[in-house]
């Protein structure tokens, strides 16, 4: 019968992030820096409101887009740590995760045979909706500037069916961050095409240097540009799967449609903590990017010592360094370094054919396996 399914389901495949990280789950005394999990706990506060939410029976069905209080909490958390302004009655969806968000949204705007723009190296999560939807993927190349999106390649790759641009700041899995005067550059070509941006944003609470900008700010862009967020990576809620959209009317109220077949609602418990994690811990992400930076300052300095090219990160919380120098492609790479030292990363070729040559390390561990992870990546690299 399987000659019967979807092949469109068929033809995508897991990702590379998690296959790898499955097979380094086989060596029990191996230090995993492969999945984008945080390793703080979800603040105390937090943790019981979801807690008083379950004691109170806030068990039932919300609204489809979410808590109204929820919604008009994350307006006013955009408004103030970002300028952006968005109605919370008719703006805002509440997802289950950035991930359900990503998939509203393509879904939404996405046809047959229409082209989406997404720089490579990206996290492996787009292409597969883009796929299921019919759409096809059309990749910029930006290993060599740095893996930022430029005005000129979105230029140069514009055609007649481009439908969507995605555009991911701070990155996964670079950790570069496009800039103000970037994303400016970048409205500019599209103002004038009837082309919409998904603008991922996830990750907009741990930046290191400067503001966090959105091209959603930027003149004659928020009617096109759908802004993606949540709560995993800013409140340490991987689990608690609250993501969010943030688009102009037109597009809420289609893509609400689609979230409420997918799923209803994202879960009531969730919402409640989630409406504390907005209000009262508005900041609750400041001490963990303050400790991340440490350790990225920590990371970027060992690899550099061992000979490694590397673009320091200015977000999130992943490197992702060149190994063209060493003459193994990055599955090879990984997988030896994983057999003989013990050490997992995920190989670069997971994040499109443009990562190949490069390898993904994620710095959510603590200071002591870092530590401990750099002194077994020295020792195998002076094994090379």
């Amino acid at each position: 019968m399987e000659h019967l399914l979807n092949q469109r389901v068929r033809d995508i495949q897991m990702s590379g992030i998690r296959k790898f990280a499955m097979i380094a789950a086989e060596y029990p005394d191996a230090i995993s820096l492969t999945l984008g999990q945080p390793d703080f706990p979800t603040p105390e506060h937090i943790k019981t409101a979801g807690q008083t939410a379950i004691a109170n029976n806030r068990t039932s069905y919300t609204p489809n887009a979410g808590l109204p209080e929820l919604r008009a909490a994350a307006s006013a958390f955009l408004s103030a740590k970002y300028g952006l302004s968005y109605s919370p009655d008719t703006e805002i969806i509440v997802t289950n995760g950035a991930s359900e968000a990503l998939d509203i949204a393509l879904r939404t705007i996405l046809t047959e045979g229409v082209e989406v723009l997404l720089p490579g190296p990206i996290y492996p999560g787009y292409e597969p909706l883009i796929s299921l939807c019919g759409a096809v993927p059309v990749y910029l190349d930006t290993t060599e500037t740095e893996f930022r999106v430029t005005a000129e390649m979105v230029q140069r790759a514009l055609t007649d069916k481009t439908r969507c641009l995605i555009l991911p700041t701070p990155s996964n899995p670079t950790g570069v961050v496009q800039d103000a005067d970037s994303l400016q550059a970048i409205a500019e070509v599209l103002r004038d095409r009837d082309v919409f941006v998904i603008s991922d944003e996830i990750y907009s609470e741990l930046l290191y240097e400067g503001t966090h900008a959105s091209i959603a700010a930027q003149p004659a862009m928020r009617e096109k540009t759908i802004v993606i967020n949540g709560l995993s990576k800013s409140h340490s809620m991987t689990g608690w799967r609250i993501g969010l959209t943030f688009a102009p009317a037109y597009l809420t109220k289609q893509m609400v449609k689609v979230h409420q077949y997918n799923a209803a609602c994202a879960s009531s418990i969730s919402q409640y903590a989630a409406l504390e994690a907005l209000t009262a811990g508005i900041d609750d992400a400041a001490p963990m990017r303050e400790e991340y930076r440490q350790r990225r300052d920590y990371v970027c300095a060992r690899l550099l010592a061992m000979g490694f090219d590397l673009v320091k990160p200015s977000g999130a919380f992943y490197l992702f360094p060149s190994i063209r120098k060493f003459g193994l492609s990055s599955f090879d790479f990984a997988t030896r370094l994983l057999e003989q030292a013990r050490v997992a990363v995920v190989p670069g070729v997971a994040f499109s054919p443009l990562g190949e040559g490069f390898i993904r390390i994620s710095y959510a561990s603590s200071m002591e396996q870092l530590q401990e992870a750099m002194d077994r990546l020295e020792t195998f690299m002076k094994s090379l």
